[in-house]
């Protein structure tokens, strides 16, 4: 239960992003984004000084290799940040969360291409399904929904190059802001030398805001961290969706967005391969658990 109830207070912070990021919608996205991995640095930091978690932190820092695949992580996971802030200020957070439905589903065929995974019935087929979803929207509205798949794409890489060379949540964080840190500082001293308008210190509400995305963002993938440690993976990747469907929540009932009707049927698609992703994971979980106790058996 309290792996359960981690995994829970993860994704609905995670949920909760779109409000709390509308209410920095008078702030550039890439200001947000600068002030994110500034405080997200300072959040992790201060984390790893208080539970004593400095000297894996320091490890980590004498492994070159583990530190350049993080180097391309932080530009995956900044992307994402980036694209996700601007969409909320652009009044697009329903695209943003179709997005995160359809991440899973990425994961899943960049699993089978790169990893050779083995793929359930099922789960193939809520991948064509997605694919079907995407068809739609170009077809229906005569673009590609490129936030959904640009999310869907950075955030999917990320979770590969962090399943291939895995590191501890808190310290792959730490590690990664700091590579985008020397970026940050370079567009914080161009935007005062320049005399640009920055959010930073317009009002103490902005500047508090800023100041807590950082928590905001380390906060719950180290409630993530923990409670996959405890949990099946089938119980992760079910409650997941709590995320996107909360966004989607925000985006229609409270932000008003507006947005076409043919979305809907994307959704709808989107929703139907969710599905068949949880059943075809259920019955991929239940079939190794056959064979572990049909192995363990045939051991006695």
């Amino acid at each position: 239960m309290q792996g359960l109830g981690l995994a829970l207070a993860a994704y609905m912070i995670w949920g909760c992003f779109p409000l709390f990021f509308s209410l920095l919608s008078s702030v550039t996205a890439s200001e947000v984004l600068v002030h994110r991995v500034i405080w997200s640095l300072v959040a992790t930091l201060f984390i790893s000084l208080v539970f004593k978690r400095g000297r894996g932190l320091l490890a980590l820092f004498k492994q070159p290799v583990a530190l350049s695949w993080l180097a391309l992580s932080s530009i995956l996971i900044a992307t994402n940040w980036l694209i996700f802030i601007w969409a909320v200020g652009q009044q697009r957070v329903m695209e943003a969360s179709l997005g995160y439905f359809l991440t899973p589903l990425v994961s899943l065929v960049l699993g089978r291409i790169f990893l050779k995974e083995k793929l359930h019935f099922w789960q193939a087929a809520a991948g064509w399904l997605a694919g079907i979803a995407v068809a739609w929207e170009l077809i229906s509205l005569g673009s590609l929904p490129w936030i959904p798949l640009s999310l869907a794409l950075t955030f999917g890489f990320y979770g590969l190059v962090r399943k291939q060379h895995p590191v501890d949540a808190l310290h792959g964080l730490t590690a990664e802001t700091l590579w985008m840190l020397p970026l940050a500082f370079i567009w914080l001293g161009w935007a005062y030398l320049s005399s640009t308008s920055v959010g930073y210190g317009s009002s103490w509400q902005i500047s508090l805001l800023l100041m807590a995305s950082g928590l905001m963002t380390a906060a719950p993938l180290l409630l993530f961290a923990a409670a996959a440690q405890r949990l099946d993976l089938s119980v992760v990747g079910f409650i997941m969706y709590i995320n996107p469907t909360m966004q989607f929540i925000s985006a229609v009932v409270i932000l008003k967005e507006d947005y076409p009707p043919e979305r809907l049927i994307t959704f709808a698609l989107i929703w139907a391969a969710m599905l068949l992703f949880m059943w075809g994971l259920w019955q991929a979980r239940r079939l190794l658990k056959q064979q572990r106790l049909a192995e363990q058996q045939a051991t006695d």
